[in-house]
């Protein structure tokens, strides 16, 4: 069976208005969280290599026009599965959607708080009284708050300024002090390119729980198990190859499309990710999970606090 992959704005708002298919022949419909990048090594090189094919899948792979859309298009039916985020799935599920985590990506924390070494910022604590540059307002009192607190502060030492995003350029002309969010993976080496001198403060080392970063969520009212157990060994799959051949999948992935995925910076982003990637996709550490759940809850970023056990099912 061929696999398909449509990847295009057009194709993923013309996906959005038909139900999904959950067919005998596994039939899946995927949407990324953002358009192809490295952080989606394993799933284009399961396409590349035809990992998708021999688990008798056909899975057409979407780009979003909106990023914060693709949770809440599985929910309404319109997708089967899409990629969000650990803490994005906790706040959807707390809220009521009908969603669970179906594998992981990428497990370990890739935001970051980035600063520049000019700054002669040289931990939070030196924050005080800074300008902090943000890409979308979320959960940054919690976990900027975290950091800051871990290091003698309080949030409201320093400004937080929503800078869209631009948060390199901000950063890099010093409209702020400090951003949060960039990728370890991609805004430092952004700013390495364009050389530029900058620090990042990981938040799992300064206070915040660690958790997922990428993960794959399904409607756990319509999912189907045999084709997400089928998809997470293609991808179990694809991860090894990545892993043991690093030169050779890059090839292979900037194939899929040279013109926008053969550069430098992606070069360096895929350098960066290898050792991101989720080994084995379909595990779950449930305490994991209970535990930054309780750290959202803690911080009133969700008002129910629900059970890791509810939202991840066992499937393999």
């Amino acid at each position: 069976m061929k696999t398909l992959l449509r990847i295009t704005a057009s194709s993923a708002i013309a996906a959005s208005m038909m139900s999904p298919s959950f067919a005998a022949d596994h039939e899946l419909s995927l949407m990324l969280d953002w358009f192809v990048n490295p952080n989606h090594g394993p799933i284009v090189i399961a396409h590349e290599k035809g990992y998708f094919a021999e688990q008798g899948l056909e899975v057409a792979i979407q780009e979003p026009a909106d990023p914060s859309m693709p949770p809440k298009l599985v929910a309404a039916g319109k997708v089967d599965m899409a990629i969000s985020y650990q803490p994005t799935l906790t706040i959807d599920v707390a809220a009521g959607l009908p969603l669970i985590r179906s594998g992981t990506l990428v497990s370990t924390p890739l935001n970051t708080l980035i600063v520049l070494d000019e700054s002669g910022i040289k931990s939070p604590a030196d924050l005080s009284g800074k300008k902090i540059g943000i890409s979308i307002a979320g959960t940054e009192e919690a976990t900027v708050g975290t950091m800051l607190k871990y290091h003698g502060l309080e949030y409201g030492n320093v400004e937080m300024i929503n800078v869209g995003w631009s948060l390199a350029a901000s950063l890099a002309s010093g409209k702020v002090d400090a951003v949060w969010g960039g990728l370890r993976n991609f805004e430092t080496n952004q700013l390495e390119l364009e050389n530029v001198q900058a620090t990042a403060f990981y938040p799992e080392e300064h206070g915040v729980p660690s958790y997922d970063e990428l993960i794959f969520v399904a409607n756990s009212k319509s999912y189907d198990k045999e084709a997400i157990k089928a998809f997470n060994s293609a991808i179990e799959k694809a991860t090894t190859y990545i892993v043991n051949h690093p030169d050779a999948a890059w090839e292979e992935f900037v194939s899929y499309s040279p013109d926008t995925l053969d550069n430098e910076l992606n070069a360096m982003a895929w350098e960066d990710s290898l050792t991101r990637f989720a080994l084995r996709p379909a595990a779950v550490d449930l305490a994991r999970y209970d535990h930054y759940a309780q750290f959202m809850f803690d911080h009133g970023i969700i008002k129910t606090l629900p059970k890791a056990a509810d939202y991840n099912p066992i499937i393999n």
